[in-house]
């Protein structure tokens, strides 16, 4: 496929703290370039940027992050190090018996410290997931756009990985889903530097165009409606 996901991108009032949260909990570098705080993720774990906009809000946002534990121990400390660099617990409903546990980073966005022993991400790195309220549309539309398979696909619920393994990203419609326009979103590179390309493969998928930046990024919306993004290639 033409298109590279580059990164999930997540709109803050200050992105410089969740950033600095983000790369002390993932022991990620911070790299500031004219499109905000990114913070790469390599061959198989996803990146994240984020830019100035909107604060997250509990409830309101449709991605949420997954992170792994080796064991108990181990999630143990992964709490208390995203508590320490300001991170807070929150409730969102969960039962103790469920084992994870659900903070929100220094800009309000919610992540799960997910129990050790679970098969699902078993492999997957310390981002083990990004999930997504979406619907089995929007798996197929994003399994094609970036050439990953499924991995997952079990009535609505759908989970693509890359075939180089790493971060999986799944969709499953959520009781609150919410309505208003999505805080996160996919920020893609061309692949071959072709961006009129991508972005014609992307409308044939089922893309919709939005919009387009004066830094030259096309904005784009998924079956579901979710905005996302296309990055000129930088030149040179």
């Amino acid at each position: 496929m033409r298109s590279r996901l580059l990164a999930v991108t997540f709109e803050a009032d200050d992105p410089a703290g969740p950033a600095r949260f983000w790369a002390g909990l993932l022991g990620r570098e911070v790299v500031e370039d004219d499109g905000g705080v990114l913070l790469p993720g390599g061959d198989t774990q996803l990146g994240l940027r984020f830019v100035p906009g909107r604060a997250g809000r509990l409830g309101a946002n449709r991605m949420h992050l997954h992170l792994t534990s080796a064991d108990l121990d181990d999630q143990r400390h992964t709490v208390a190090t995203a508590v320490r660099l300001g991170g807070r617990h929150v409730d969102v409903g969960q039962r103790p018996e469920e084992g994870h546990v659900v903070l929100a980073d220094p800009a309000g966005y919610e992540f799960c410290v997910i129990a050790p022993g679970n098969g699902y991400l078993a492999g997957c790195g310390p981002l083990g997931e990004l999930t997504c309220a979406g619907t089995r549309q929007a798996g197929l539309f994003w399994s094609r756009a970036l050439g990953w398979p499924l991995v997952w696909d079990r009535g609505e619920q759908t989970a693509i990985q890359s075939p180089r393994g790493g971060t999986k990203v799944a969709w499953d419609t959520w009781d609150s889903a919410p309505v208003e326009p999505n805080r996160p979103r996919f920020e893609l590179l061309p692949a071959d530097g072709d961006q009129r390309a991508v972005v014609d493969e992307l409308i044939a998928l089922g893309a919709a165009r939005l919009d387009a930046r004066e830094d030259g990024t096309v904005v784009l919306t998924d079956p579901d409606g979710n905005e996302f993004c296309v990055r000129s290639p930088q030149p040179g």
